[in-house]
């Protein structure tokens, strides 16, 4: 039991609570009475009880001797490690006085050495200077006598690097003697200083040719005291690239070129920083700029040149953003002012070039569009006059029917293109797109400004607007006698749609050239005040338009509903919707339909609105015009069911109610006298005016027979 009790005991977490549990539960598992195993037996419980706390309690003896001597041992390690570490700290410390000691010792021994460098430095300098001044005399004295050089140094060229120190030093010298007694000296120092300068350059351009860094770096060291070492570095130049820029296109060249050379130059120069700075110059002056000048030099053709420059100067703008990479030893303007003086010309007269491109490209677009349809653009005359003269023919044609001028609607042609405008607006957003990169930032705003003025010029009033003026005299004159066709509303789907793409392009393209600048209020008032003229005229051409259909239904139903269609002789007849009601609805659905498929938003919701207050104007004004007896009402309450189902499809519910009110209104026509004043007081006709309910009883044919004006008199109290 000991080993099961420690076991139990050495469980991770150990709960008490289940360890009683569980030994309760084996004493009891574990009894067997009269057969029956699991009985439980209090006094064996007991007994397992006492038990185990005996084995624990021999258990704890146990662990705590173990504890003990456990304990006992740590002491006994702790005390030894700690007479280590003091050993430990006595040695460190020794150590310490030891390493100051021998620093000491070092600082000493330096300062010796150097104080003797310095003594042997002070006796060999000197005699260094005798030697190289001995050395330069003898040499000199080459140069005094007549004929040619037969120095070794001067004539063997395994010796050039020698005689290059030679010759600059007495190239040197020879700058502070007289000229009247040392001038042929002068004159063959200055000659060998020639040749072995160009010697040299011509053996630094062979180590280039060999990719000897070393001897290259060696050789640009010695140069570097001559007079002609930028010379060198041209010819460094000039070798790098000559095998370069032999493809299409110089830009993708240049980068690689440049990496590749930017490692060498820092290896051979002392001066990296402005020999980089040199290459770079000399590729944007020799190859960049000769490459611009050929590609730019033909502009007949103005948007091939515009497509040229803008590609070029982009190229050119990014290769500048890429060579920043490279130290040149130069500010952040370097870069950009070398490509502003390669374009500076194109550069200055830039949007002169883009504007006339862009007012000749629209102008051929329009002439292009219009001569597609056949049609020769018009002047057309707006305002007072042409209003008048619609007047003057729309009372003629009404009392007359003769048409003084024939309205002539191209079938049915609107003459505006989405097509165009998308043709339009792209060759703009193209000129933005230049002018946004080829103009000076203080430019900027008032360029893109001139390119706005000139889409709302072609865009707008030379396409829009014109189409809208010859929608405007295409809609019917109202009151006409022949069922009109109505096309304008397809001239407001099509100027919606083009004014839609105007005012993304806005947006997107010329908003953020000209934001946070004065010219951003005056792009605004621009396109406000271009917007607002198509607006008002779209307006107008509603407002006709809408005049045109119920002015026909007006004259239709004044010229073909009969009075025996609301007074039948014989009160025998079918109660059918008269033909001129069937007619009317028929159209009026159609042109709500139409309206529909043309118009969306708050300007269908707007024009059908318009469009059933004025149908319900014209109904209610027409059903005044006649006298009704009992079968009649009853064919104009079917007609004004008919009318009722035709508004529904404006889903307006103003017009709906309004229509709902007329056919309660036309319900006093068939009701009994006695219930006249009932069927007045119901909801929809207590709300009006007394006198419209008068007005419509008094249509009754009975009105007068049945002395109804009694019961208006009791409506008016």
């Amino acid at each position: 039991m000991m080993q099961q009790y420690m076991k139990e005991l050495e469980q991770e977490p150990f709960d008490p609570e289940e360890f009683v549990e569980r030994l309760a539960w084996r004493t009891v598992n574990d009894t067997i009475k009269d057969g029956i195993t699991g009985v439980f037996d209090p006094v064996l419980v007991h007994e397992t009880f006492l038990q185990a706390i005996k084995d624990l309690k021999v258990l704890e003896e146990r662990q705590q001797k173990k504890c003990d001597k456990l304990e006992t041992l740590l002491k006994e390690e702790e005390a030894k490690h700690a007479v280590e570490i003091l050993d430990l700290q006595e040695r460190n410390r020794k150590s310490i006085d030891t390493f100051h000691q021998l620093d000491e010792r070092i600082n000493f021994v330096a300062t010796k050495v150097l104080h003797l460098g310095d003594q042997l430095e002070s006796v060999n300098t000197p005699r260094s200077r005798a030697v190289e001044a001995q050395k330069l005399m003898r040499h000199f004295s080459e140069f005094l006598t007549p004929g040619p050089l037969t120095d070794p140094i001067f004539t063997d060229k395994a010796s050039l690097d020698e005689a290059a120190d030679v010759i600059q030093k007495l190239h040197v010298i020879a700058q502070e003697l007289p000229l009247e007694k040392f001038d042929n000296a002068k004159k063959k120092i200055a000659a060998k200083y020639d040749e072995i300068e160009r010697n040299l350059i011509e053996e630094f351009v062979r180590a280039q040719s060999a990719e000897d860094a070393p001897r290259m770096k060696k050789l640009a060291s010695v140069l570097s005291q001559f007079k002609g070492y930028s010379q060198c570095i041209n010819a460094f130049i000039e070798q790098s690239q000559m095998s370069s820029f032999g493809g299409k296109d110089v830009f993708q060249e240049v980068l690689p070129m440049c990496t590749k050379n930017h490692k060498l130059i820092q290896q051979v120069f002392s001066n990296p920083e402005k020999v980089m700075a040199k290459f770079v110059l000399n590729i944007y002056h020799l190859r960049i700029q000769k490459y611009a000048v050929a590609k730019l030099a033909d502009r007949t053709d103005t948007e091939k040149y515009l497509k040229n420059l803008y590609d070029l100067y982009m190229k050119t703008v990014k290769l500048s953003g890429d060579l920043k990479r490279f130290d040149m030893g130069t500010d952040d303007t370097y870069l950009p002012k070398l490509t502003r003086n390669i374009f500076q010309k194109h550069l200055d007269a830039y949007i002169t070039v883009e504007i006339k491109a862009l007012r000749e490209k629209s102008a051929t677009l329009l002439i292009q569009y219009y001569e597609s349809k056949n049609h020769q653009k018009k002047q057309l005359a707006s305002g007072g006059f042409q209003e008048l003269k619609r007047d003057l023919q729309a009372v003629l044609s009404t009392r007359t029917n003769i048409n003084i001028a024939n309205i002539e609607d191209y079938g049915g042609e609107t003459f505006l293109s989405e097509e165009l405008a998308i043709a339009l607006l792209q060759r703009s957003k193209t000129g933005l797109q230049r002018c946004s990169l080829l103009s000076q930032t203080c430019e900027l705003p008032a360029n893109a400004t001139q390119i706005l003025e000139t889409v709302l010029q072609y865009l707008i009033n030379e396409h829009v607007d014109y189409a809208l003026e010859l929608g405007l005299q295409c809609v019917p004159i109202p009151e006409s006698r022949t069922q009109p066709e109505i096309h304008f509303f397809t001239v407001v789907r099509q100027c919606n749609v083009i004014i839609k793409l105007l005012e993304e392009q806005f947006s997107g393209d010329l908003l953020p050239l000209i934001i946070s600048t004065p010219k951003h209020g005056d792009c605004m008032a621009k396109k406000k005040f271009a917007l607002e003229q198509i607006e008002s005229k779209i307006d107008t051409g509603l407002d006709r338009s809408i005049n045109a259909i119920v002015g026909w239904v007006k004259i239709y139903l004044q010229t073909e509903q009969r009075k025996t269609d609301f007074k039948p002789e014989t009160e025998m007849v079918d109660t059918l919707n008269t033909p001129a009601c069937l007619t009317v609805c028929q159209y009026v659905s159609s042109m709500i339909k139409h309206i529909r498929d043309r118009l969306d938003g708050k300007s269908l919701e707007n024009v059908l609105t318009e469009l059933g207050v004025r149908f319900h104007r014209v109904i209610y004004e027409h059903l005044q015009q006649f006298q009704f007896n009992s079968a009649g009402a009853m064919c104009a309450i079917c007609d004004m069911n008919e009318y009722r189902k035709c508004v529904k499809e404006l889903g307006v519910p103003l017009v709906t109610t309004l229509f709902d009110t007329l056919h309660a209104l036309c319900n006093l026509l068939l009701v009994k006298p006695e219930n006249l004043k009932q069927v007045c007081s119901g909801d929809q006709l207590a709300i009006l005016d007394r006198s419209i309910l008068s007005t419509f009883i008094q249509l009754r044919t009975d009105y007068k027979t049945q002395k109804l004006a009694n019961s208006l008199k009791g409506l008016a109290t």
